[in-house]
């Protein structure tokens, strides 16, 4: 007989975030901070396991419409008039390929840092399951990530 399912939903923007109290209305990221994925250390997942959690649903992590620009990473800003405030939306995908940049501590690494975030989860008896939902996709859809034969379709 398998464990019945105990999920902990998490949005790991604001998980861990060390300046969450700041909400600064319309705030860029340095004003409002982001949490990140290394918030989510071996002590946390093992008391969230210890309290009776089989599964973690990261809510968020894949790259989403945002007003912060990434020029180095090849990701601009988005249109203002699409982005809901400057953070943007979970549920707006720009990438379904891409880690939201934001969440990492070195964004150009936030593919080591994703993948280092699922091993954590893992070693701590925890499965993952996160946000893929197709038709959440942002107006201003542009893949980096994705292998050349699906880029902007």
């Amino acid at each position: 007989m398998s464990a019945r399912p105990v999920i902990y939903q998490v949005l790991p923007r604001l998980f861990g975030n060390r300046q969450a109290g700041a909400n600064v209305p319309g705030g860029t990221l340095e004003e409002n901070g982001c949490g990140k994925m290394w918030a989510f250390t071996p002590a946390v997942l093992k008391r969230l396991k210890n309290a009776g959690y089989n599964y973690i649903w990261y809510t968020g992590l894949l790259r989403h419409a945002t007003q912060t620009p990434y020029p180095a990473l090849g990701i601009p800003q988005d249109n203002p008039a699409v982005v809901k405030g400057r953070a943007g939306s979970p549920y707006a995908i720009n990438d379904y390929y891409d880690i939201d940049p934001d969440l990492a501590d070195d964004p150009a690494r936030r593919h080591e840092e994703f993948d280092d975030l699922i091993r954590r989860t893992h070693r701590a008896g925890l499965k993952v399951v996160m946000d893929f939902v197709p038709n959440h996709v942002a107006r201003q859809y542009r893949s980096v990530c994705a292998p050349p034969e699906v880029r902007d379709l």
